[in-house]
């Protein structure tokens, strides 16, 4: 063989080199989902499907099985074990409009390549958000970050009032300042954090899965959460048997730490909540006799009541 000649290649064990098309994921492209306000989700683009999962996942011992049981079975084996590299390979491209305050949650996740519009170059748009009455909460006294049942009425206007002359304030300052000259960098430094920006956001299917176990939560804050519920359908078209994988062993699963495990078999060996949750270093009380509003104990004891309802709900 000469140095010219080519290379034979042996194909027999090579996964067919074919893009795959999903095509209730291409119905789903440019389709805007509306969010709050003024905001919504798009996905743009996306590569792999729950076949690249499984290709990449067999590509150290060649084709093996193919059946659909097969590849969802090794799917499931993959969440459960924590394999998380098959996932990567595959991606998503999302145009996203969020207010500033959830932009700046949602940017936590570095695992993920965005790029956002910058007020530096453009102008900022005349769109702010104004939260629901219903979502205007009173502070949790057991969640320091988070929010518990709604004002009053009277309240919850009289601070949406506040919000909407704040920010027509702000945005009137905004344009006075642009029509004076001041460089739009710096104007832009007047307008509060419930305005709206833009970006595209691109992320593989594992850092996906990792940003909704956090933000699908119910103590994520209620805005972004609406946006990772937007998010779903498009992990669901593109790869429905790993979305169903992540539910049933991520969202839906519950953790038990060392301490849990021996109050657990503390329960089953006939033994009180009280005398459960002593023996597993959990506290439920106060040294005054009080229970406890939170804590490692509470939180225990919430975990067992879900799982409750769980088994409840299922043998209904």
């Amino acid at each position: 063989m000469s140095e010219m000649d080519p290379v034979p290649v042996d194909t027999s064990q090579t996964a067919p080199m074919v893009r795959p098309v999903v095509p209730a994921a291409e119905a789903l492209i440019g389709r805007r989902v509306p969010v709050l306000d003024h905001g919504f989700v798009a996905l743009v683009d996306y590569m792999g499907n729950d076949g690249a999962i499984v290709q990449a996942a067999r590509v150290s011992y060649g084709l093996g099985t193919k059946t659909a049981r097969d590849d969802r079975g090794l799917i499931r084996y993959l969440m459960r074990h924590r394999h998380t590299t098959p996932f990567e390979m595959v991606e998503f491209k999302f145009l996203a409009k969020m207010p500033i305050f959830v932009a700046r949650q949602w940017v936590r996740h570095r695992t993920a390549s965005l790029n956002e519009a910058s007020y530096r170059y453009s102008v900022a748009p005349d769109e702010f958000h104004v939260p629901g009455l219903d979502a205007v909460g009173a502070q949790s006294k057991r969640n320091r970050q988070g929010r518990a049942e709604p004002l009053p009425e009277s309240d919850a206007r009289k601070f949406q009032q506040e919000v909407e002359r704040v920010s027509r304030d702000a945005y009137a300052t905004y344009e006075r300042a642009l029509a004076g000259g001041t460089a739009r960098e710096l104007a832009r430094i007047v307008l509060p954090v419930n305005f709206y920006t833009q970006w595209y956001w691109k992320s593989n299917l594992h850092n996906l899965f990792h940003f909704l176990s956090l933000r699908l939560d119910s103590h994520a804050q209620e805005e972004i959460r609406l946006y990772a519920q937007a998010l779903v359908p498009a992990v669901k078209a593109v790869a429905p048997v790993a979305y169903e994988a992540f539910e049933d062993f991520v969202l839906e699963a519950e953790s038990l730490t060392r301490g849990e495990k021996v109050a657990v078999r503390s329960l089953l060996a006939g033994k009180t909540p009280e005398e459960a949750c002593r023996a597993g270093g959990l506290p439920i009380l106060r040294a005054d006799g009080a229970p406890m509003k939170s804590g490692e104990g509470v939180e225990f004891l919430e975990k067992l009541q879900r799982i409750r309802s769980t088994v409840t709900s299922s043998s209904d």
